[in-house]
């Protein structure tokens, strides 16, 4: 499902138009980031927890060549689902 698709689905759902509901959505978006860009975890009760993790620079190899290569430190986002999402998956 992609986003259109969702927000299709979300408006379909409720008495808001697809508009707002692309309105809505993108402020959700906005603030998840700003919170995740600012250091903060975001807990979304009964769906999970959005955080960013740093990885350590490391290591790698170069398929090609077979040259070993300095992969830098970088962060990422990290998502751990709530017990309800893992119940309902399994």
């Amino acid at each position: 499902m992609n986003k259109s698709q969702m927000i299709k689905a979300v408006a379909e759902k409720s008495e808001l138009t697809q508009k707002q509901v692309g309105e809505a959505w993108a402020l959700i978006e906005e603030t998840i980031l700003e919170g995740l860009a600012a250091g903060e975890k975001i807990q979304l009760s009964g769906f999970g927890t959005f955080e960013v993790r740093e990885r350590a620079e490391r290591a790698g190899r170069n398929p090609k060549t077979g040259e070993v290569v300095t992969v830098p430190a970088c962060k990422y986002l990290a998502f751990v689902s709530a017990k309800a999402v893992k119940e309902k998956l399994n």
